[in-house]
């Protein structure tokens, strides 16, 4: 059975940026997942060991996060990488990282980066 799993707005201090000012003061990021699975037949068995459990999912996205990147857009790819190497019945996995309030000289809710794999 295929199934989808989604966290969504997984909220974090993280220090990503080009500029020196992002990585000595850090700033607040949201990340949103989304996984497609093969889980055969583990909701009927309510088995957890065949599907993707998302506290694991999670401690891998907080893991990613405190890893220093210049770019979102390398910390997507590690956090996508990251769940298909811990669960091999994932098909696809979708990641969107967002960082709230970016400095770009004017008012700004986020910018956004979404990849899939």
């Amino acid at each position: 059975m295929r199934t989808l799993i989604e966290l969504e707005n997984m909220e974090f201090k993280a220090f990503h940026g080009c500029y020196d000012l992002e990585k000595k003061v850090g700033n607040l990021f949201r990340v949103d997942v989304a996984i497609e699975a093969e889980i055969g037949d583990a909701a009927a068995k309510d088995s957890i060991g065949e599907t993707v459990n998302y506290l694991t999912v999670f401690e891998l996205v907080r893991e990613q996060m405190a890893v220093t990147s210049d770019i979102i857009e390398n910390v997507a790819e590690r956090i996508i990488d990251a769940i298909r190497a811990r669960f091999p019945q994932v098909l696809r996995v979708t990641a969107k990282v967002s960082k709230l309030a970016p400095p770009l000289g004017g008012k700004i809710e986020r910018v956004s980066v979404t990849l899939t794999k």
